[in-house]
């Protein structure tokens, strides 16, 4: 509990990603980086807008503040200071309270990069006691449907507000279709009952992880800040998910394996929880927790998946590909074996539901490639979020499936394969 707590503060100290920026200008800083990075932008269309609103106009003033506003960053670390101040695309001198400054006409959509620089940031000499700080407040809008820059959504961003609204809709609507049929499953108990409730509480950390983002952006929409605490949440509940499936998944057919050689081939495969089973499960979950958390750590924008080629995102990609074949060759060799066709069925059912969520990241990453800028995170997020609701569906009507598993079911209480509990409980 109090590891939990810890990371959702954490989260929610790291820097905003929100396009209304509140800090300080630093000198030190800016000499140490060149100039101080303030943030980035994906403007569209025209009338876009950057304001600014700084406390101290005279002490900007003395030191020849300015905010520079540059188009793309590549090659900057083989530029000196003084080339990399010059190449600024606009630069506004900081010589009023606030101003704003209209963005040029983007036929497509840009990236823009906002960074600070004043007389000392390229000055090799030694400068002569301390220098005072400028607070500042730095608000980045692009324009509405009307043309009103009133837009705090990035371009990258836009369309997501709305998609998570949808989905909370879809959720609402098929919670009150399904929620009695799923209730009396869940009364009635049986073999599948663990399964059923691992699924159930996936899906509801995942539907609370859609409603809280929807809360952190609606407010986003307002001010540009949102509310960082939720949004950590929202990240929290979605890695939590993502580890309780994983090892749903991984201890079913872990368990198939390793007990495949004490059971007799004319038996039905089912779950033995064994302490083989267990560790090798329990390692890989642990993996995978550690690099989720490393990734919202390392980037800068905060998102559920990411479509960037970090060595975290390479990681995490090449472990859900890995247990993706791994779960293939287990799931090959058990329907080798089975030589009932109904329960072929069933398993196939149960690869599709499973490579559908190990594989959905890893080809929506890499298919991000031949996209544009700003279309990647939109791609990535709203594709994975649909592909991994679908397949917890998919296991869904597969393990309350009449057709399949309960006629399976029927034949024989001790012997059905994927059961989770010990033999002999029910």
């Amino acid at each position: 509990m109090y590891f939990i707590i810890i990371i959702v503060l954490v989260f929610s100290s790291c820097p905003a990603a929100g396009k209304t920026v509140s800090g300080v200008f630093r000198s030190d800083a800016a000499r140490e980086n060149n100039g101080q990075y303030i943030a980035r932008f994906l403007y569209h269309g025209e009338n876009g807008v950057m304001l600014y609103r700084v406390e101290d106009v005279h002490v900007a003033v003395q030191k020849g503040a300015r905010l520079l506003l540059f188009q793309g960053t590549e090659g900057f670390d083989n530029l000196s200071c003084l080339e990399r101040v010059t190449s600024a695309q606009i630069s506004i001198s900081l010589s009023r309270e606030e101003q704003n400054q209209t963005i040029p006409h983007q036929s497509t959509p840009q990236t823009w990069h906002v960074m600070y620089a004043d007389r000392y940031t390229c000055q090799e000499d030694q400068i002569d006691g301390p220098l005072q700080d400028i607070r500042f407040q730095v608000i980045l809008l692009n324009p509405d449907a009307a043309g009103n820059p009133l837009d705090h959504f990035s371009a990258e961003e836009s369309g997501l507000h709305s998609f998570y609204f949808l989905l909370i809709v879809a959720y609402f609507v098929a919670s009150c279709i399904y929620v009695q049929p799923l209730w009396q499953a869940l009364s009635k108990g049986g073999p599948m009952l663990t399964v059923l409730k691992v699924l159930t509480t996936a899906l509801l950390l995942q539907g609370t992880s859609v409603l809280l983002n929807y809360i952190h952006m609606a407010r986003y929409a307002r001010d540009g800040v949102g509310t960082p605490l939720t949004r950590s949440l929202a990240e929290l509940c979605d890695i939590i998910a993502q580890v309780q499936m994983l090892y749903m998944l991984l201890s079913l057919c872990v368990g198939w394996t390793l007990s495949r050689s004490r059971k007799s081939q004319s038996k039905p495969l089912q779950w033995d929880s064994t302490p083989a089973s267990t560790a090798l499960a329990l390692a890989v979950v642990i993996a995978q927790g550690a690099l989720l958390i490393w990734e919202q750590f390392e980037e800068a924008e905060h998102h559920s998946f990411h479509s960037s080629s970090s060595v975290c995102v390479c990681l995490l990609m090449a472990l859900r590909v890995a247990l993706a074949l791994f779960l293939a060759s287990v799931l090959y060799q058990i329907i080798s074996a089975e030589r009932s066709a109904l329960k072929r069925d069933f398993y196939l059912s149960f690869a599709k539901g499973c490579f559908l969520w190990f594989l959905c990241h890893p080809v929506l990453v890499l298919f991000s490639v031949i996209l544009n800028e700003h279309q990647k995170e939109k791609v990535v997020t709203i594709g994975v979020i649909l592909c991994q609701s679908i397949s917890v569906v998919v296991l869904y009507r597969l393990f309350l499936s009449r057709s399949l598993y309960w006629e399976v079911s029927s034949l024989s209480s001790v012997t059905l394969p994927l059961t989770m509990s010990r033999r002999g409980r029910f």
